[in-house]
């Protein structure tokens, strides 16, 4: 099932999302250890948009109660930028890899010159001595997005050809290609990091299930259209992604028994949310009475100020890009001008922003 997006509450002014941020609050590099990173708290029911709490991260127990259930999404990221040319001009060539279509097939991003139907590529080793793999563009699609077929099957040699992808707003290279990686990681398939989960350690998480508090794991592989700024007039133009979401039926049943018996529901990171979110909505049209029924399927849901929020009752999530989908999904949970303030006041108090930053409570 492929949720139809753009909800008809979308606010009709991306613009209502932008604010200036400058360079020097865009984290470069990301704080040991990882929890020690900060966390802004906000009361989103208090109706009051200055009380926030400036706490650590390593004080989120203090927000758990025993019975609720924390949700994080514990896709891992694949080395999915690799480096080659063009066969046989030799032309530079970066290729981003999107999404697996069987062994030998992905869809891709191609940089550089247009590369069409046959175009060669010739993709380097991180070993010079050792022979480059050989690539074919088998089909145009979208913009720079291609389907390339690789010579042999690309996936076991990722570690031999590829680099971390991450934004790029990050300059620094990353000195641990684990760093950004949850510690929970496990399900391979991301190009980005579902940011929100990189401030947790293990001491952590046994602390918070210490207190009673259950984790559960889904799963979203991230894309990279989540984290891309929304540049149309209007969000009905915006080209929105789809994402392979899925919710186990453990993951389901626990979830389900905490919200009858009055837990409460965190979702960590807007990747959690969506996956939460679509299965909520899934439940709802099968006519069950559980809040939310188990889901393996690809999503587009896209959350805007007046649209519910079914099954989630917390957000724990880092600061996201001016006029982007995940602040908008942020404001309808919280309410825009709440967000806002909040950004303003993590400004005033030199929080660090975006995929390495600093991270947010909501609740």
């Amino acid at each position: 099932m492929l949720n139809a997006a753009p909800s008809p509450s979308l606010p009709p002014d991306p613009a209502d999302y932008n604010y200036d941020l400058p360079e020097t609050f865009i984290a470069q590099t990301a704080v040991e250890p990882r929890d020690s990173s900060r966390l802004l708290v906000m009361d989103r029911v208090a109706g009051n948009p200055d009380r926030l709490q400036h706490r650590h991260f390593f004080d989120l127990p203090e927000y758990l109660s025993a019975g609720d259930v924390l949700v994080v999404n514990r896709t891992r990221v694949i080395p999915a930028r690799l480096h080659g040319v063009k066969h046989p001009t030799g032309g530079a060539v970066e290729v981003l890899l999107l999404e697996r279509i069987d062994d030998w097939r992905w869809l891709c991003w191609i940089g550089g010159k247009r590369a069409r139907v046959g175009t060669e590529l010739r993709l380097r080793r991180h070993d010079p001595a050792l022979p480059a793999v050989a690539a074919t563009v088998i089909e145009v699609r979208d913009g720079a997005d291609r389907v390339v077929e690789f010579a042999e099957p690309i996936e076991p040699l990722l570690a031999a050809l590829g680099e971390m992808p991450l934004p790029p707003y990050i300059h620094t290279p990353l000195s641990d290609p684990e760093r950004y990686q949850t510690v929970y990681a496990r399900d391979t398939g991301s190009v980005a990091a579902p940011t929100a989960g990189l401030h947790f350690t293990p001491a952590l998480m046994a602390a918070i299930q210490d207190k009673g508090v259950t984790i559960v794991y889904c799963t979203l592989h991230v894309g990279p259209g989540t984290f891309q700024p929304v540049s149309a007039a209007q969000l009905a133009d915006h080209h929105l992604h789809s994402e392979y979401a899925e919710l186990n039926a453990e993951a389901a049943q626990q979830i389900n028994a905490a919200r009858s018996h009055g837990g409460r529901v965190w979702a960590v990171g807007t990747t959690s949310v969506r996956t939460l979110e679509t299965a909520a909505r899934a439940a709802r049209a099968a006519g069950l009475p559980s809040a939310v029924m188990p889901i393996a399927e690809r999503t587009m849901l896209f959350l805007a100020p007046g649209d519910p929020f079914y099954v989630v009752d917390g957000i724990i999530t880092n600061f996201h890009l001016p006029r982007s989908t995940l602040l908008m999904l942020v404001s309808a949970f919280a309410g825009r001008e709440r967000v806002m303030a909040a950004y303003e006041s993590a400004k005033r108090e030199g929080y660090r922003f975006y995929s390495l930053g600093d991270a947010m409570l909501i609740r």
